[in-house]
Parts: C-alpha cells; structure tokens; sequence
C-alpha cells in the first residue's frame, strides 16, 4: 500500500474550505516534487473561487485521467443515485426537493400565525428555501469522505505511481475543484482548454464502495483508438480481481460529474445492485461514507497504466 493513502485518510480527508484545500495542495506538491513531475495549479473565478491543479502537458496529452478533490457538506440523509434506473432517480430528487419546500412552508405558516402579515411569512419562506440550498453545498463539511471522492483522488495518484515516466508525456491529469458546487472547476478548465474533443478523458467519482465497477462512455468516445484497448483490459483483468464490469453508454445511463461536460469522455463509478431498483450508490454526503476498497483503486488503476502503455 502507498504511504499517501494513509496520509490523506489522516490527515486530508476532509477538502472543502479554501483553507482544507491548500493544505492538501501543499501535500500534493510535496509528491509531485519527490516524483520529479511537472504540475501547475489553474486558478479561477471571482465569486466560486476554484484551483484545478494540472499534472502533465493539457496541449500535448492525448489522454487526460481527472478527478474531483473538493469534499461536501455534511448532510442528514445520503445522496443517492441509480444511474440505471432514471425514474427512482427522479423520484428521490423530487422526495428531497419536497422536504425542502416542506421545512420552509412549515416556517411561513408559523410566521404567519405568529404576524398575521403574508409579507413576512413569504420572506420567511424564500430564506429558508436559501438557507436549506445554501447549507447543502456550503454547509458544515463532512468528514467522511472515502467514497466521495477521496478514492477517485487516490485512484488518480496510483496511476501516477504506477506509470513508467517515459509514458507522462502523452498523459496528464488533473484535480478539478468544486465538482460539488455544481461542476464549476471542470468547467472552467473546459473554458480554458479548446482542443479537449481530441482527447479521451476519463474521470473517477466515487469509486470504492460496490463491486460494480460502471462505464459510462460518451458516443465520441467509444470511437476513440483506446477504446478498444480499454475493453480487452478491462476484460483481461476482471478475471483476476473478480470484479463485474459493465461499459455503458450516456444514451441510458445517467450518472451526475465532471465528465458530463465533455464530449470524449468516460465516466467511472462503483455501484452496489439491488433487484428492481438495480445499479445504485447511497451513503456519500452523510457520515456513513467510510468504505474504501482498495481493491477497486487496484483494478482501475491496474487497467488504465495498461491503457496507456500498451497504446502504440
């Protein structure tokens, strides 16, 4: 096991004030520097402050590997996601989306009998209605974060390890910041990048907990050269780690990060299974994200150094 898995579960386990983040950053330097690999942090916006850090040549690399670093609010309930199965989906959105309007009618009524002034109850109505949204991005961090997405950082960092040097120079990586307020780092590096439709970029959003390893593939990027290379590993390998691996597509399957925003991209996640409610993820936003197997970060990690290094 690397040494800065038990370093960032200790002591970098929670990412998500400005001030969480830089001290992770500084870590991430110290490991750069001890490799001898060309990093730079991408700094951006005025209002969302965000800091993408880039590992590699962005203009050079022909595949990009990302992942978010930035951790969530604590909250008291599980976000939860059927990538497979749209209508639960929904409906769980539309269940969270009442309790919502629910907690802030219940606060206007009490207004209004306590004022007797709809004026006041209305603005009692809209600042709960702020403050429930506010506190579920910016709210109290969670400390729990080995799904979400402390796995995919640590996938992105075992890639690095693992690959020979001569190979850098045609992949790179990077560290999107505020993926949980609403996919404004990725987007901003989409902003700045113009030439990523070339690119095949795979990203890895929570994926420790399930042995379900899913991927979610743009239609670009299943005609993309290192897609049939991704498959003959993926085959190859799950052999041996005893892994059921499906490769989906974004026509049926709909699964919420970084990747969405691009056009040869490929989603990576890790779901449980359940009958009739299918491929699902629960637990991460709340306390219980605790599940790390490493054996998923082994198996993906595994694939793309072979992806990219059997790549002629």
């Amino acid at each position: 096991m690397y040494d800065f898995i038990n370093e960032i579960f200790d002591k970098y386990q929670v990412r998500k004030s400005y001030n969480d983040k830089s001290k992770f950053i500084e870590y991430l330097e110290s490991i750069f520097n001890k490799l001898g690999i060309k990093f730079n942090i991408d700094n951006h916006g005025r209002m969302i402050k965000s800091r993408n850090i880039i590992v590699g040549d962005i203009d050079e690399a022909d595949t990009i590997f990302t992942a978010h670093y930035d951790t969530c609010a604590k909250l008291p309930f599980p976000n939860f996601i059927t990538p497979k199965n749209i209508f639960i989906y929904l409906l769980y959105s539309l269940f969270l989306a009442f309790l919502i309007i629910l907690s802030a009618s219940i606060c206007a009524f009490i207004a209004e009998l306590l004022f007797h002034k709809s004026l006041i109850s209305r603005l009692i109505y809209m600042f709960i209605l702020f403050m429930d949204i506010y506190l579920m991005i910016f709210g109290k961090p969670n400390r729990h974060t080995a799904n979400d997405n402390t796995s995919g950082v640590i996938t992105l960092l075992t890639i690095i390890h693992g690959l020979d040097r001569e190979y850098m120079d045609k992949t790179a990586f990077v560290f999107f910041d505020n993926e949980e307020a609403g996919l404004v780092g990725s987007s901003a590096f989409k902003k700045k990048y113009k030439n990523l439709n070339d690119k095949l970029i795979i990203n890895f959003d929570c994926v420790s907990d399930g042995d379900n390893i899913m991927f979610v593939c743009s239609k670009k990027a299943k005609f993309d050269k290192k897609f049939e290379i991704l498959e003959e590993n993926l085959n190859k390998e799950k052999e041996n780690y005893k892994k059921n691996v499906l490769i989906e597509n974004t026509k049926n399957t709909f699964y919420p990060s970084d990747q969405m925003i691009f056009k040869n991209s490929i989603g990576v996640a890790v779901l449980k299974k359940k009958p009739i409610m299918g491929y699902y993820m629960d637990k991460i936003h709340t306390n219980k994200d605790i599940v790390f197997d490493k054996r998923n970060i082994d198996f993906i990690s595994k694939v793309m150094i072979n992806v990219i290094e059997n790549d002629k």
